[in-house]
């Protein structure tokens, strides 16, 4: 009795892993487009090339790590990195007009261009320690994984593509973007796909966490700062000014009543009152009060609803608290939008997902789709071919001063997007 029971568990166990190792399937010519190439001798030669990379691209990753990347600082990383792409064999490489590193890899027809990306900027201020610490095998320090991680996985396909001879039909970016992250807006992936742009035909982007995550959705955004404004006084003597804090409090109140009724069903959007300021002292009437607002939604529909709500909170609240002062000027509002990252989804069947499905596959890993707020936001909403897929290895405590990395078959990941982006720039014959 006791064997059929270690035999039932044995095979309830076979099941589970069977399924969670199916994931999403790919469709028959794809998987059938993955392993010819892998099957390549050049290509095996670069996955071996990857492998025996990996304590050099240990190396880099510190050293690029602790370059600082603050918001709108990204500058002296990217002049590293557009250093080391050139050094790893890029035919051209550039800084754009926002700060964006381009690296050219010339195809054999160039017909086509496709983009391999991860972003230079952190989250974290100017002045922010990353210096890395080691604790065993584990490295800790801001921005260790979110996204350096990425740079050195876009550097290091390079790397192999040119140690390998590997050639491409398609012309190739290798990208370090600026500005993916908060009030960075995309800036650096918005001047890509604008008219002053390469002329990108597809678009893979590293951030995020391990093989089989495909990111097929762009999470979109509104973002406003908002900013009452009176004469200001002492709060005794000129009692009776309209109040900038109290309109700003009420503005809160009004538009969170109708958000939380709004969010309740429905597409799922998000709103946050994240920050708020204003004021000079305890007894001083301010002169300015002001918040900044975040919403979201995988909708762009909603989006625009949720938005028209926060519109007419704030007006609602300027205007009540104008009616209640007995002398002075009346408040104004500026209502200054600082983030729009549009929302979209890309059909699963395109052949840029189904590669990167079948090449999931291949390494025997659990896919799934996801939305999120990626650099690939922009060309998702455009109906451009996008993905974002994982950095590999494991990591966590992103954006906080404790974010960690750990090199857990880290190089599987760079494989992957080595594949991912052979087929869909295509094997040169």
């Amino acid at each position: 009795m006791e064997r059929i029971f270690r035999n039932l568990l044995t095979f309830a166990f076979i099941i589970l892993i069977a399924g969670t190792a199916a994931g999403q399937t790919a469709s028959p010519q794809f998987e059938q487009e993955i392993q010819f190439i892998t099957n390549q001798s050049n290509v095996k030669e670069a996955f071996q090339i990857i492998v025996d990379l990996e304590p050099q691209t240990h190396r880099d990753l510190i050293m690029l790590t602790e370059i600082p990347a603050p918001p709108f600082k990204e500058e002296q990383r990217a002049k590293k990195f557009a250093e080391m792409l050139r050094e790893a064999g890029a035919d051209e490489v550039r800084i754009d007009a926002v700060g964006n590193v381009v690296a050219l890899r010339r195809g054999q027809t160039g017909n086509r261009t496709v983009a391999l990306d991860a972003h230079l900027d952190t989250v974290f201020p100017e002045g922010t320690d990353v210096t890395v610490k080691m604790r065993g095998d584990t490295l800790f320090a801001p921005g260790i994984g979110d996204d350096t991680r990425g740079l050195i996985v876009v550097l290091t396909v390079l790397r192999a593509m040119t140690a390998s001879g590997i050639k491409t039909d398609a012309d190739i970016l290798f990208i370090g973007t600026v500005g993916e992250e908060g009030l960075g807006d995309l800036r650096g992936v918005k001047h890509l796909f604008s008219e002053a742009g390469p002329g990108i035909d597809s678009w893979i982007a590293l951030d995020g966490g391990g093989i089989g995550g495909i990111v097929n959705g762009a999470l979109g955004s509104h973002r406003y700062r908002v900013t009452f404004k009176g004469p200001g006084g002492h709060s005794w003597g000129v009692f009776g000014l309209a109040n900038p804090q109290h309109a700003l409090g009420a503005a809160i109140h009004y538009f969170v009543e109708e958000a939380d009724i709004f969010t309740s069903e429905g597409t799922r959007t998000s709103y946050n009152v994240g920050r708020i300021g204003g004021g000079t002292s305890v007894n001083s009437i301010p002169y300015d009060a002001w918040m900044e607002v975040d919403m979201r939604s995988l909708s762009p529909e909603r989006l625009n609803e949720i938005d028209a709500i926060f519109q007419k909170a704030v007006q609602r609240a300027l205007q009540e608290q104008n009616s209640l002062r007995r002398r002075g000027a009346e408040l104004t509002v500026d209502v200054d939008m600082i983030g729009d990252r549009p929302s979209g989804r890309l059909d699963p069947g395109i052949p840029l997902i189904q590669r990167a499905v079948a090449a999931a596959n291949y390494f025997n890993a659990r896919t799934s789709f996801g939305t999120s707020s990626t650099d690939s936001n922009i060309p998702i909403s455009m109906g451009i071919p996008a993905i974002t897929i994982g950095r590999g290895g494991r990591g966590g405590g992103g954006h906080s001063l404790n974010e960690w990395w750990l090199n857990r078959d880290g190089h599987r990941a760079i494989q992957y997007a080595l594949i991912v982006l052979l087929a869909e720039a295509g094997l040169a014959k």
